[in-house]
């Protein structure tokens, strides 16, 4: 096996990135970072931290205070802030309504590239999110773009966060995701974009086991070595 593969997985919010990455990591044996829920995180201690987000100085100060980590248990991967599991919060409304403008700022994103691209110099690693393939990992083997019709995103996400949200509405999901679409693709700092090496795969009428092939035989070249 070649040292050290990188298989970025960016797209659109709710395309079930988390879900193939974790599915490809498992199958291969690799780490999955999700770069998502880093991002999430940092939101989350901001919030319950009342930090300022237009307020520089209080943004940096804050970050010196965050230490994540991810590990696995029972199969699937958790995130610890601080050494507490919020794996589950990260996931609320709340996190979901403030993680685009926390996730566009200069100073956050530098400090999770950094953190990032830690992860990828020593390890086999599946990462998925808005810019690992274009400003994260530039030079990773395997760059998958995701992408499906909004409508079903938001089908797929209302389902997701009924049973931990039962007043939320299918059109409240639908407009947050239009609102991420747009503050995604248009922020200064690395926006949503794919790369030009990446492959597009709309997995809008496909079930998860075929884009998992799909994904699968875009790396095999690169385990035949």
């Amino acid at each position: 096996m070649s040292k050290n593969i990188v298989v970025a997985i960016d797209g659109y919010s709710s395309c079930g990135k988390s879900t193939l990455a974790k599915a490809l990591a498992k199958k291969l044996h690799f780490i999955y970072v999700d770069s998502g829920a880093m991002y999430r995180a940092v939101t989350l201690y901001f919030l319950r931290n009342h930090v300022n987000i237009a307020d520089a100085e209080q943004v940096t100060a804050a970050l010196q205070n965050i230490h994540l980590n991810f590990h696995s248990r029972d199969y699937q991967t958790h995130i610890t802030l601080n050494g507490e599991e919020v794996s589950d919060e990260i996931r609320l409304m709340p996190v979901s309504e403030n993680v685009s403008p926390v996730s566009a700022i200069r100073e956050v994103r530098k400090e999770m590239v950094a953190q990032q691209q830690r992860m990828g110099k020593s390890k086999n690693i599946v990462m998925d999110g808005r810019d690992i393939g274009t400003a994260v990992f530039p030079n990773a083997q395997v760059k998958l773009f995701m992408t499906a019709d909004p409508k079903v995103r938001a089908e797929r996400r209302y389902r997701e966060l009924l049973p931990n949200n039962p007043d939320i509405t299918l059109e409240e999901v639908f407009e947050n995701i239009a609102h991420r679409d747009y503050s995604d693709t248009t922020r200064k700092e690395s926006p949503l974009m794919r790369a030009e090496d990446a492959v597009i795969l709309d997995n809008t009428n496909i079930t998860p086991d075929e884009q998992l092939a799909f994904a699968l035989e875009k790396v095999q070249p690169f385990l035949k070595n």
